[in-house]
């Protein structure tokens, strides 16, 4: 079975906008980062035994999705499951991989003296952001779902959904409000343009959680 490939085309209306702003080099970097972020995060789901089922092209990044071994559901961890523990090192691999390719950098610009300092400063400033950005615990980043898992396995799933919506809300407002002084003080349009596509993320996780709390309570209700 071949792993499904999406594109999320809003994307094409982020790269036009970076080529109106001639900021299209900062953001292939990006990209560039992202998707070795991404490959972090396929290299630990194969290691943990998942195979992937697809990838989504999206404004910001890239999105792997892994056929779930329901094996793992029926390993007990605390109030969470192995599934549960997988979920959190794959999400962990993301930025450990940037901070690996920063580690990489350094050595390249410490044994080669012809290295371009602009573009290696560039890159290591991208992989720096991919890792602080990921770690905050706004979900669906990986800080998020690192911090979903955890509330999962050491409190339960029901309060993992409430805690992960209500920490997700409030660090994305924290977030805008920073991103607004940043905007105001820089005239940077892809700050507002991340917070943009976050909010809309949030939004959708928002309607996702709801759903889940609500199927969760019908079900103990029915026990």
């Amino acid at each position: 079975m071949f792993m499904q490939i999406r594109i999320d085309f809003k994307i094409f209306i982020i790269i036009l906008i970076f080529l109106i702003t001639r900021n299209i080099g900062i953001y292939a970097t990006l990209m560039f980062f992202a998707l070795i972020h991404e490959l972090g995060h396929l290299l630990c789901g194969l290691i943990l035994g998942f195979k992937p089922e697809s990838i989504s092209i999206i404004p910001f990044g890239f999105k792997l999705g892994f056929k779930v071994k329901c094996d793992d559901y029926n390993i007990k961890v605390k109030k969470g499951s192995r599934l549960t523990v997988k979920k959190i090192l794959i999400a962990l691999a993301g930025p450990l991989t940037n901070a690996f390719c920063i580690l990489i950098l350094f050595l390249i610009n410490f044994l080669s003296k012809d290295i371009n300092l602009e573009q290696l400063q560039n890159a290591i400033y991208a992989n720096i952001l991919l890792i602080l950005f990921n770690l905050i615990p706004i979900y669906p980043l990986d800080g998020g779902r690192i911090m979903q898992g955890l509330i999962h396995i050491f409190i339960g799933l029901k309060e993992s959904y409430s805690y992960a919506k209500t920490v997700t809300n409030i660090n994305a407002i924290l977030l805008t409000a920073i991103s607004s002084i940043l905007i105001l003080y820089y005239k940077n349009i892809a700050i507002l343009l991340v917070i943009i596509y976050l909010w809309l993320m949030v939004y959708k996780c928002n309607k996702e959680y709801r759903l889940k709390e609500k199927i969760y309570s019908n079900f103990k209700d029915n026990i």
